[in-house]
């Protein structure tokens, strides 16, 4: 099926054209506008023969001339309307996935314990990251994996949601952190979801959420750890969360831990994926939003040749009302 995305006039969105080739049909329009000109030109040759005015006012009576050029005017504009609905136009929604399996992996190194997003970045991250939660559709399985120096899968995919929850809120700061391992927790976890029990050899897609503040400290490489998730076509959504003046205090030493955005992009990037970045709960909350419209929804192409052919005949009906209007004395 041929497709053509296309900006015509009067249309401001761009949609595609099923039968894109029908729009050459356009082509006769300026072809009719040259000959109404001409027309016009031609009536006002004729008009100028006569020399007495009066007589002038008898034989053709004045019109509006507005009033003409306005009923043309909807009749050019019901074509273009109608030939794009004859070319079966289609515009692009979301629509829902009906199954997926989402796992976030939330960053619990002690770096989490920084206050510059209150109360700490650990527990602002572990709010936001419930409400995205209770956002995906009930169908989706997810499963919740802390990252610190260890790795722990909290909760397997799955559809109880509020089990996620609670699953997320036992999480507690440890020290290092591990981004590579953590990744390839979260690809396990995918491994781990249920099978759809109408389609058992069907894959569902999967989509691995990570928010993390720091750099990588041990465990295995994220890039290599990413490059394996864009292999297995589950696409990596990075969160780097915090401010660039953010400190923790160990052992009466004072540490600034700013966000590593480079590393979270280009994790991101590796994976086919979308980077984010984050500095307060508000921030947060709008980047999971995001998020969730990614990860929930496929984009489909919806037809709509019935709303183009409902504006074409609304025009043409305001065309033969103005034609009507003029004692049907077209030029």
């Amino acid at each position: 099926m041929n497709e053509l995305v296309i900006s015509p006039l009067l249309l401001a969105p761009l949609f595609s054209f099923q039968n894109p080739n029908r729009l050459l049909l356009w082509l006769a329009i300026p072809v009719l506008v040259a000959a109404y000109v001409l027309a016009m030109r031609f009536r006002n040759r004729r008009g100028m023969r006569f020399t007495n005015t009066s007589m002038l006012d008898v034989v053709m009576p004045k019109q509006s001339q507005w009033r003409r050029h306005l009923a043309v005017a909807l009749s050019i504009l019901s074509l273009v309307t109608l030939t794009a609905a004859f070319a079966r136009p289609q515009d692009e929604i979301n629509v829902p996935r009906e199954r997926a399996t989402v796992v976030l992996v939330i960053d619990s190194s002690i770096s989490m314990e920084a206050t510059d997003v209150k109360p700490n970045r650990l527990q602002a991250a572990k709010t936001a990251a419930k409400q995205f939660v209770d956002s995906l559709p009930a169908k989706y399985n997810v499963s919740a994996v802390s990252m610190a120096g260890s790795v722990s899968i909290l909760s397997p995919p799955t559809l109880d949601h509020q089990a996620v929850n609670r699953a997320i809120d036992a999480i507690k700061p440890a020290e290092s952190t591990a981004i590579g391992d953590g990744i390839d927790a979260a690809l396990r976890a995918i491994s781990q979801a249920p099978k759809d029990p109408k389609n058992p050899k069907a894959t569902a897609p999967g989509a691995i959420v990570l928010l993390s503040d720091g750099e990588n400290t041990t465990g295995q490489s994220p890039q290599q750890a990413a490059t394996k998730a864009k292999q297995r076509k589950v696409p990596i959504h990075t969160i780097a969360y915090g401010t660039e003046n953010g400190y923790v205090d160990l052992e009466g030493k004072r540490y600034t831990v700013p966000p590593n955005k480079e590393q979270m992009a280009e994790l991101a990037k590796l994976s086919g994926g979308q980077t984010f970045s984050a500095d307060s709960p508000e921030q947060l909350k709008k980047v999971y939003e995001n998020i969730g419209s990614s990860v929930g929804y496929v984009k489909a192409n919806r037809e709509i040749t019935s709303r183009f052919a409902g504006y074409g005949l609304a025009l043409a009906v305001l065309a033969a009302l103005g034609a009507i209007s003029l004692g049907a004395r077209w030029p």
